[in-house]
């Protein structure tokens, strides 16, 4: 009798053994399968100062998250898996160039997700100046709502500020409008030197007050300084047209208007010395809440069904409507509101992409008809992932 209990117990701790062991495994299998996260502590470093990832993460079924975008498989559900998780290894190891993510959602469901350098899945990244894209559906969400119409845009700019003094303003003023700020057209002339100077007196700038005070100090705006000029003050003058038409104010519009309908609250958003939101840059979001925004351009305009911004706006900021005049940019790129335009040519067919850009690798990428959307992250200087994206993401898709 002993002996047989002693047995029975025996296989009772070899199968506890054996079965802890499992489960040990399966748990070590899924930390490895994981996304990489930062820590409360690292959240709280300087972009500069976050860790470099030993090893890059790269997943074809990216987990589900809480972030309301359907999840998938790339290779079943689209694309050609060994191409791009080739691509994502090899950036992993710093081939083309220092990017933090590489993520791609094609018929919409997330696919593909890679993450490298300082790229983790809850950090929300810099945006640089995609950000001008974001203020622009901001725009558009004003439109949908009626806070102001498509005819709106070819109105004098400042008819909308109704706390200037128009007879302290430059001669030409009224010739800026919306479709001019949007295109980097709005014209003023005032330098690095000067603006410097005006904001040695920061409360004049204070909300319409910083119109106000560029329009005394620019130079007349004419037909000659309406040229193409990247900057510019254009994205601010749009902003302040948003905060003067929306009810509250432009922080609060953006908020519960966008970010809180598209799920998005690990973010930063900074204010600019007027007051109000940036609208060109410092603005940080996650590489998943990205695809958030490109999802938006390429559903004309629709999240979860509901129209968040204007169709007929965002048909007219999509386009091309002018050609960026700076000499390192490539010659097939078009400018709309914000957001860039260029044909990629795949094969014999040729594929409209239009995306946000910022400075040092940040891309939402929208191809229409190939129903895919890519975000991008980086920190490269050169940043020439465009190449890659044209040789080989969207070729994994074009078949």
């Amino acid at each position: 009798m002993m002996k047989r209990f002693l047995a029975s117990v025996s296989i009772l701790l070899l199968a506890s053994i054996t079965s802890s062991g499992s489960l040990a495994q399966d748990e070590l299998s899924r930390l490895e399968s994981a996304a990489p996260e930062a820590t409360a502590a690292e959240a709280e470093l300087s972009f500069r100062d976050i860790p470099i990832l030993e090893k890059a993460f790269v997943d074809t079924a990216p987990a589900a998250g809480n972030d309301a975008f359907p999840v998938g498989e790339l290779g079943i559900d689209g694309g050609k898996k060994a191409n791009i998780v080739k691509l994502a290894e090899e950036i992993g190891e710093g081939k083309h160039g220092r990017y933090d993510s590489l993520l791609i959602a094609h018929k919409g469901k997330l696919l593909f997700e890679s993450y490298h350098q300082r790229g983790r899945i809850n950090l929300a990244h810099g945006q640089a100046s995609a950000t001008k894209a974001y203020t622009s559906l901001a725009l558009g969400r004003a439109i949908q709502l009626g806070y102001l119409t498509m005819a709106d845009l070819d109105k004098p700019l400042i008819g909308f500020l109704k706390n200037l003094d128009p007879a302290k303003l430059v001669e030409g003023a009224e010739k800026i409008t919306l479709h001019k700020a949007l295109t980097m057209h709005g014209g003023l002339s005032i330098n690095d030197e000067k603006w410097e100077e005006l904001q040695e007196d920061p409360a004049q700038l204070k909300n319409q007050g910083l119109v106000q005070t560029l329009l005394e100090h620019s130079g007349p705006i004419t037909a000659e300084s309406q040229t193409y000029l990247y900057g510019n003050f254009n994205p601010m003058l749009v902003m302040t047209v948003i905060d003067a038409v929306v009810p509250g104010t432009a922080q609060n519009f953006i908020k519960t208007e966008i970010l809180d309908k598209l799920g998005v609250s690990n973010y930063s958003w900074q204010t600019h010395v007027s007051g109000l939101p940036q609208a060109g840059w410092m603005v940080n979001m996650t590489s998943r809440d990205m695809l958030k925004w490109g999802s938006i351009v390429l559903n004309q305009g629709k999240w979860n069904g509901e129209q968040l911004v204007s169709e007929d706006y965002l048909v007219k900021a999509t386009s091309g409507l002018v050609k960026p005049t700076e000499d390192w940019m490539p010659d097939s790129y078009r400018y709309g509101y914000f957001w860039y335009q260029t044909p990629i040519a795949v094969d014999d067919k040729s594929f409209d992409a239009t995306f946000a850009w910022g400075g040092g690798g940040q891309r939402v990428i929208v191809v229409e008809e190939l129903d895919l959307i890519v975000a991008i992250t980086g920190h490269d200087r050169d940043d020439t992932i465009m190449t890659q994206v044209a040789n080989t993401i969207l070729p994994a898709f074009a078949e």
